[in-house]
């Protein structure tokens, strides 16, 4: 499917349905992420296992049982704009996804699906990663939770919440303001509107 019949196509989408079907996406995002804590599914190429993999991952996992005719062509921009089916995390973030804004308002505008990331810096160079906001629908009942792959090879899937990363992580990894290690919270681009 071209880029043009898509746009044509998601254009002639009524905006209730477009809406609809992006609220499915994000709900099978945060099922896709929350359960590779429980169990790895084992489609998930071993050699992919990485935060950004995780976005990759469950991205596609949704976009398959939801939108599969999307995916004939590769969701996510290589590093010079076009489409491909591998990003890593600083390029999903410079080419896939769009800063939101780093303050605590938007943290509490954050829906299932959008990121909050990270750049390290480390002797070998900058380290960047990703972890996925799992946002339940209501939120009296259940906190805001991140899932993440911490990247190194063989490690689980990890789960937390999202105000306890804020409150008691090290400096380093809270998602505020006074990090400058904290990019900020990130939207995929199509979900913009």
């Amino acid at each position: 499917m071209s880029a043009l019949f898509l746009l044509l196509t998601l254009q002639a989408a009524t905006p209730a349905s477009a809406e609809a079907l992006e609220s499915l996406l994000r709900r099978e995002v945060a099922q896709v992420a929350l359960a590779q804590v429980r169990r790895m599914d084992p489609v998930w190429h071993p050699d992919q296992r990485d935060c950004a993999g995780l976005v990759r991952f469950a991205f596609r996992g949704a976009y398959r049982r939801f939108h599969p005719e999307r995916l004939a062509s590769p969701l996510w921009l290589d590093d010079k704009g076009r489409p491909g089916d591998f990003a890593d995390a600083e390029t999903l973030l410079a080419h896939s996804f769009v800063p939101l804004g780093r303050d605590e308002a938007t943290r509490e505008s954050l829906r299932s699906g959008d990121l909050v990331a990270f750049r390290q810096e480390r002797d070998a160079g900058p380290i960047f990663h990703l972890m996925l906001v799992v946002r339940p629908e209501d939120k009296a009942h259940a906190p805001t939770r991140i899932v993440y792959h911490p990247g190194d090879k063989g490690a689980a899937v990890r789960t937390g919440v999202l105000q306890s990363l804020v409150t008691e992580a090290p400096l380093e990894w809270r998602p505020v303001p006074q990090n400058t290690a904290f990019l900020g919270f990130f939207r995929f681009k199509e979900w913009m509107r």
